[in-house]
């Protein structure tokens, strides 16, 4: 195997970096994952992940997980409510015998980074490693780290998520706003904090339109209900509306005008002090996007290539990526590493083009005029 003797060293510890890690466990590669968390106790956000069958499953068959995943997964979590901004059903698929996400299997974050962080050798994981920099050295590079720590490898992949500090060292393609701004948040003992949204949600999920803005929520096992609230707002409109999004009130007035045709029961999002949230300008790269293949770095994920949510794609791509760049990186095939990462970044930027597409159109629908509409229509 080519990698015989090579430090590999994997910038970020989300599901993909850590399925990439374990992948290259499992063929004898010398691999560490140096992750920005002090620790793996450090409380995970966002919503719930449906796994899909060709790339979040199929990666997590691979790296022998299909028990774990199992015995965590959470069945009838991806039932879905459609709503309208008056908070009225529009379509329930907890009604249905077989909804129609029972195929695409929900499992938090949390459970899913613990399952991939136990099945790794100890001492993979390099905790509280914030990247700051790196350089060449010899055939390989030197890692440098907020922590005052640097380390060396023969290889590096970025895994470090849609504002990668890596991907710079690749390529100077820039990300393309998309119009759309999500508040993001978590709502803590929903059931007490935020007791209808809580209720409506019915352990699943609820996506919600109107005035072409969006809501949605996600039921976590452990009690709390993320949200997204998605509106079209100019690309600067973070640091321009003036608003402390730390201070929990302001961005509760914020709401309750920006989202004033929608009914009070929305308002619960905000009206708790248990609350965690986070404005998130959305991005993508552009569909065309390619670069040179570098000999030992390369990158998966958001890092290579981000988008919106509004197809549930962003952990099974990254995930896709991990099983991929793994068989290439161990197949002594052909006929070196940076052959093997070309035939990767070939493959993955062709795919990612398809699903970025496919979630800028998702993205259009559901903030457009009708989008409510249009989306019950799509389900039909």
């Amino acid at each position: 195997m080519r990698l015989q003797g090579k430090k590999i060293a994997v910038v970020g510890g989300g599901p993909g970096g850590l399925t990439l890690a374990k992948l290259l466990q499992l063929k004898g590669a010398d691999v560490t994952v140096y992750e920005r968390d002090v620790n793996k106790d450090v409380r995970q956000q966002g919503a719930t992940l449906d796994l899909h069958e060709e790339s979040g499953l199929e990666a997590l068959r691979r790296a022998d997980l299909m028990e774990e995943f199992k015995n965590n997964f959470r069945p009838n979590a991806g039932r879905l409510r459609v709503l309208d901004d008056q908070a009225i059903i529009r379509m329930d698929d907890h009604k249905i015998q077989h909804g129609y996400r029972e195929e695409r299997p929900e499992i938090d974050r949390a459970p899913l980074r613990d399952i991939l962080i136990s099945s790794l050798n100890e001492e993979t994981i390099v905790w509280d490693s914030q990247f700051i920099a790196m350089e060449k050295q010899d055939y390989g590079w030197i890692l440098y780290f907020n922590n005052g720590k640097s380390f060396y490898a023969d290889i590096v992949v970025a895994a470090d998520g849609a504002n990668s500090k890596i991907r710079s060292y690749i390529t100077d393609i820039q990300a393309v706003y998309s119009g759309i701004t999500i508040i993001e948040g978590n709502i803590y003992n929903a059931e007490k904090n935020a007791p209808k949204l809580w209720e409506i949600t019915n352990g699943g999920k609820v996506f919600a339109f109107g005035n072409e803005q969006s809501i949605i929520l996600s039921a976590k096992g452990e009690g709390s209900l993320s949200f997204y609230t998605g509106c079209k707002v100019s690309e600067n409109w973070v640091q321009d509306s003036g608003i402390d999004f730390n201070d929990k009130q302001q961005v509760f007035e914020w709401f309750k005008v920006a989202f004033s045709p929608w009914s009070e029961q929305w308002q619960e999002l905000f009206s708790t002090n248990e609350i965690w949230c986070i404005p998130r300008p959305q991005y993508h790269f552009p569909l065309d996007q390619t670069w040179p293949t570098l000999p030992n770095l390369t990158m998966l994920g958001d890092a290579a290539h981000r988008m919106p949510p509004y197809a549930g794609e962003g952990v099974n791509q990254a995930m896709q990526d991990a099983f991929e760049l793994a068989e290439n990186l161990t197949n002594d095939n052909f006929l070196d590493i940076q052959t093997a990462i070309a035939h990767y970044e070939e493959k993955m930027q062709a795919r990612s083009a398809v699903v970025t597409g496919d979630t800028l159109k998702n993205t259009e629908i559901f903030h457009g005029e009708n989008g409510l509409i249009k989306l019950l229509h799509m389900f039909k």
